[in-house]
C-alpha cells in the first residue's frame, strides 16, 4: 500500500512537558471540526490510549519497538492511518530518549520509520532566550528528523509568549504553531500508574471537550493539518489476510472500572479470530455466563477491592470455572484479583483465591519497565522463546507454595518473585508481565489453542 496518509509525531524535549494533554486536546479539537483523527501512542501504555481514543472517537493503537518488529509497526500504522484525515502519534518521554545508546528505539527512530514530521512540545516555564539553543540543538542532533513546528506550553502570559515567539523567529527556522497558557483547568487527575483511566472517570467526556476547546483557541489547527499534509507517501507491503477459523468460541473479558488494560489491536484480532468477546462486570455480575475461555487484564483492583470482595457469588463462580479447567489468561491486576487476598493501606480483602498467594500493595513500584520472558519448559501453553513484555506493578505476591509451577523464567524484569512469572494451575496462566497478544510472540494464539481444545473436550 502506498498513500500519503497525513501524519504528525507529537513529541517533547523531555517527559512531563504536557504533550499528552495537548495531544488529547488536538484529537478532540480536530474531531469537533469534522476530521477523522487516528491516534497512536508510542510505548506500552494502556491509560493514555484510553483518553486519546475517547477524544478522537476512534481506538488508539500502540507502537513500540520492544513489543513489535519494525515491519509490524509500519504495517499496523498503515492499516489504521489509511482511513483517517490525520494521524497523531504521541511519543513517550523526550524526542531522543530511549533504551539504547544508538537511539534505535527512540521516539525519533519511530518518527523516521513512519516518515512523520515532528511537532515539538516545549514546557516554556521560566524560559526566554534559552528556548532557541534548545530547538537548534534538537534540530542538529539528527538532521534526518524534521522538526516542523513547536507548541509552547505552560506560558506565563501574553508578554512571555511574545518574547518566546520573537526569540524563536529570530534564531531558528521553526514555526510556532501554538502557545498554550498555563491553565490548571486542563489538568487530568493523576494516580500511581499515570492518568486516571477514562473508563473510570464519569466526567471524562466533559473534561476532554474542555481541553479540546482550550487547545483549539491557542493552537493553529490549519497549520497542523498543513504539516501533516506535507509528508511523502509511505510505501508499505501488507501481508495477505488469513480467513478466520470456522469454529466460533465465547471468551469472557473482564471489563469494568477495576479492569480495563487491553490493547485495541488485541481485542480486534481476537474478534477477527472468530471470538465472541463477552464483557464481564466483576463488580456487579453474579455468575459467569457459559464461556469457552476467560481473560482478566490489568487495572486498579485495589481501588475497588471492597466491591470485588463483596461480590462473593462471582468470585466463587470464577474459582469453580478455573478449577474446572476453563482456559484463563490474567495479567497484573487480573493476577491480583485471582489471588487469595489483597492488602492495601492497612486493609485486607478476600479475592478469588484460585492463586494460593496474597497480594500486598507497596508505596513504590516492585516491577517497572520492559521485561523479557523465557519459557521454563514447564509451560502448559508451549510458547515461543524470548517473549517481550513490560511491567508496572506496585504489588508483590506473597506466600505462594514452594512447589508452584511457573511458565516463564524472567530474563529481564521482576515478575512474581524476581526470577519467575506466569503462575500455572489447571488451564490458568497468570502473571505480572503485560504482553502484546498479537504477533508471532503474542499470547492470543496459544490461548485460543487452549480455548478450542477445551471446547472440543467439553463437547465429547
Amino acid at each position: 500500500m502506498k498513500d500519503r496518509m497525513p501524519r504528525v509525531f507529537i513529541s517533547a524535549a523531555h517527559k512531563s512537558s504536557g504533550k499528552t494533554t495537548l495531544t488529547l486536546g488536538l484529537c478532540a479539537a480536530l474531531h469537533a471540526r469534522g476530521h477523522a483523527v487516528q491516534p497512536f501512542k508510542k510505548g506500552p501504555d494502556y491509560i493514555d490510549p484510553l483518553w486519546l481514543g475517547m477524544a478522537a472517537r476512534r481506538s488508539c493503537y500502540n507502537l513500540d519497538f520492544h513489543m513489535m518488529q519494525r515491519d509490524e509497526i509500519a504495517q499496523h500504522f498503515v492499516r489504521k492511518a489509511s482511513t483517517a484525515r490525520i494521524s497523531l502519534i504521541e511519543g513517550n518521554k523526550g524526542l531522543y530518549d530511549g533504551l539504547d545508546l544508538d537511539g534505535s528505539n527512540s521516539n525519533a527512530a519511530l518518527a523516521k520509520l513512519l516518515g512523520a514530521p515532528v511537532v515539538l512540545v516545549i514546557d516554556a516555564r521560566g524560559m526566554t532566550r534559552g528556548v532557541a539553543p534548545l530547538i537548534l540543538g534538537y534540530q542538529a542532533f539528527d538532521p534526518d528528523i524534521r522538526i516542523a513546528g513547536v507548541i509552547l506550553n505552560n506560558m506565563g502570559g501574553s508578554r512571555h509568549e511574545s518574547k518566546l515567539r520573537a526569540v524563536i523567529e529570530h534564531y531558528t527556522d521553526v514555526e510556532v504553531i501554538g502557545a498554550v497558557q498555563h491553565d490548571t483547568s486542563m489538568q487530568i487527575a493523576e494516580r500511581h500508574l499515570g492518568l486516571v483511566p477514562a473508563n473510570e472517570q464519569q466526567a471524562a467526556l466533559e473534561r476532554i471537550h474542555h481541553v479540546g476547546a482550550r487547545v483549539a483557541d491557542q493552537v493553529d489547527l490549519h497549520r497542523l493539518l498543513a504539516i501533516a499534509d506535507s509528508v511523502a507517501p509511505l510505501s508499505v507491503t501488507l501481508p495477505a489476510a488469513f480467513p478466520a477459523p470456522a469454529e466460533r468460541v465465547r471468551v469472557g473479558l473482564a471489563h469494568d472500572q477495576a479492569f480495563g488494560f487491553y490493547y485495541s489491536e488485541d481485542l480486534e484480532n481476537l474478534r477477527a479470530a472468530n471470538v465472541e468477546l463477552v464483557e464481564i462486570d466483576t463488580l456487579h455480575e453474579q455468575v459467569l455466563p457459559n464461556l469457552d475461555g476467560l481473560i482478566i487484564g490489568g487495572g486498579f483492583p485495589e481501588m475497588f477491592m471492597e466491591q470485588l470482595e463483596a461480590n462473593t457469588s462471582l468470585r466463587s463462580s470464577i474459582r469453580q470455572a478455573v478449577e474446572g479447567g476453563l482456559p484463563t489468561y490474567a495479567e497484573c491486576g487480573g493476577l491480583m484479583y485471582l489471588s487469595r487476598s489483597l492488602c492495601w493501606q492497612g486493609k485486607t480483602r478476600q479475592m478469588v483465591g484460585v492463586v494460593p498467594g496474597d497480594t500486598v500493595m507497596h508505596e513504590r513500584p516492585v516491577g517497572r519497565g520492559y521485561a523479557r520472558l523465557q519459557p521454563t519448559g514447564d509451560d502448559h501453553w508451549q510458547e515461543p522463546d524470548n517473549i517481550p513484555a513490560h511491567e508496572f506493578h506496585y504489588s508483590s505476591l506473597e506466600n505462594l507454595p514452594s512447589d508452584s509451577i511457573y511458565a516463564y523464567q524472567v530474563t529481564r524484569g521482576h515478575g512474581i518473585d524476581g526470577m519467575h512469572d506466569g503462575y500455572q494451575s489447571h488451564q490458568l496462566l497468570a502473571g505480572y508481565a503485560h504482553r502484546r497478544g498479537s504477533g508471532a510472540q503474542g499470547w492470543i494464539t496459544p490461548f485460543l489453542n487452549q480455548v478450542r481444545a477445551h471446547k472440543l473436550r467439553a463437547a465429547t
